[in-house]
């Protein structure tokens, strides 16, 4: 376990020094359920080497962790969070965790996943991922801090009548622009990062609000692609609208 919060902290400083790949994947049925996975493929860090390349601690695992297990290892420390907090870590119960790495091949991606009944359910998938290596065995106190820090930025999901719309928005301006200005250093070595969506759903896709989107032969899967940079400074760039064919 504490392996795996090591790659989690390292997974963070990683996606500032090279080029990574997030992606966006949601599966969506006709009642509304379906997946959802987010995943960040650093594998290029791996191949790129440094102090990671060198630790023996990483080795070959395709590991899945769950949320609920995880967080019932950190009881005593989650009941020191205030009870908001309390609450949203308690909405993620059904998230689970994937590392797969292989340094002979280096490959290293970790993906964050749930089933939801709602895609309602699937808004703090973005969350679970920041607030992972909080939540690990071995952590300290002060990772559990870290999981009350202001949220940066949302993303709602809503599908009705064969609509559905990804809003992407700025939860609290002032750490927006924080983060902005922070940025300005690291910009030139996070070019090569980008953030993708894919999204499937029942029917054919009839009309989107994207005008630049790919889509799959069959007309029921959509791709979008920015990069993070983008999207960190303005989120809007990857909100979309989907009609469904009847």
């Amino acid at each position: 376990m504490k392996v795996l919060k090591k790659y989690i902290a390292l997974m963070a400083i990683g996606i500032s020094m090279v080029s990574c790949q997030f992606t966006e994947t949601m599966v969506l049925e006709e009642d509304g359920s379906g997946s959802m996975n987010l995943s960040v493929d650093l594998s290029e860090m791996m191949a790129f080497g440094g102090e990671m390349a060198k630790d023996s601690s990483f080795v070959k695992m395709d590991t899945i962790y769950s949320f609920k297990d995880l967080m019932a290892a950190k009881k005593d420390s989650i009941a020191t969070l205030p009870a908001e907090e309390q609450k949203r870590l308690k909405a993620m119960e059904n998230y689970q965790i994937r590392m797969n790495t292989d340094p002979e091949t280096n490959t290293m991606v970790v993906d964050v996943f749930t089933n939801f009944k709602n895609v309602a359910e699937a808004n703090e998938l973005m969350k679970g991922f920041e607030q992972s290596q909080g939540i690990m065995p071995g952590s300290t106190s002060s990772d559990s801090k870290k999981e009350s820090e202001p949220e940066v930025i949302g993303v709602s999901y809503s599908y009705s009548k064969g609509k559905f719309k990804r809003d992407a928005f700025i939860k609290d301006k002032a750490e927006h622009q924080k983060q902005i200005d922070s940025l300005k250093n690291a910009e030139a070595f996070m070019s090569g990062i980008s953030y993708k969506i894919k999204y499937t759903f029942p029917k054919k896709i009839k009309k989107t609000s994207v005008e630049d989107a790919t889509f799959s032969l069959d007309g029921k899967t959509l791709e979008l692609e920015r990069g993070f940079v983008e999207y960190l400074k303005n989120p809007d760039v990857l909100d979309i609208e989907v009609e469904l064919e009847k």
